[in-house]
């Protein structure tokens, strides 16, 4: 199997994803998170909810529910941490936390990122979902939804940093979207990189997307406890 188990009980599965396999995917014949592990939990086929997705390139840790409470439940704490919650709802509701570890690459940014010091990026994101893509517009674009994430370099490097990311809205390609656009495009991003960071990212020898979500946090479904989870074995790494 090539997800690895975190842990794991009547209610929930959290695991690590590679990279280069989708959560869920509806091609015939192609790999994907869900179906592996329904192989894993064996029977007739076993409930698995998805509560919240990567992109296929991007690693990292992902919660399953194992029955349909603990999905309701858990996609509520999704939908909270998230900022899609208003009102009375959002006050009450615990939420779930994801942050990312990212490599960036620093060569045409201005100015440079400071370590330390912790930066907001808000835009308005588009979708064109004939192109798989997102891009940034102007406020007031008609289906543009605000997106908003902190982040804070924690280690420089030549013409690369490595940057702690907290999304504040979930939206498609966010923080790859968003880097770019200020100047800061992630390392292996073929697709929303720059010329530079592209080339730079071929001198390095990376061949995917430098993007981790590298910790998770959430109440249990049932128990109510906090259930905490992290990592530093990034795949660029090794």
């Amino acid at each position: 199997m090539k997800a690895t188990i975190l842990a794991e009980d009547t209610s929930i599965l959290v695991c690590f994803k590679p990279p280069g396999i989708a959560v869920q995917s509806a091609r015939l014949g192609e790999a994907d998170m869900v179906s592996e592990l329904k192989n894993y939990l064996g029977g007739r086929n076993p409930y698995l909810g998805v509560v919240h997705r990567l992109d296929q390139p991007v690693c990292g840790i992902l919660v399953f529910a194992k029955t349909p409470e603990a999905a309701a439940e858990l996609s509520r704490q999704a939908a909270h941490g998230s900022g899609q919650e208003t009102g009375k709802n959002k006050k009450q509701a615990r939420f779930m936390e994801k942050d990312y570890c990212a490599l960036v690459y620093t060569g045409e940014a201005d100015p440079a990122p400071v370590p330390g010091r912790s930066i907001t990026l808000t835009d308005y994101l588009l979708r064109d979902g004939k192109k798989n893509t997102s891009a940034v517009v102007p406020p007031g674009t008609k289906d543009a939804k605000r997106a908003e994430l902190v982040f804070e370099a924690v280690k420089m490097q030549k013409e690369q940093a490595l940057v702690n990311i907290r999304l504040l809205t979930g939206r498609h390609h966010q923080i790859r979207v968003q880097f770019a656009h200020a100047g800061l495009p992630l390392l292996g991003d073929t697709r929303y990189g720059s010329e530079k960071s592209r080339e730079y990212s071929m001198q390095q020898g990376i061949g995917g997307i430098c993007l981790c979500a590298c910790h998770l946090r959430f109440y249990h479904p049932v128990t109510g406890k906090i259930m905490d989870f992290q990592t530093e074995e990034f795949p660029w790494n090794s």
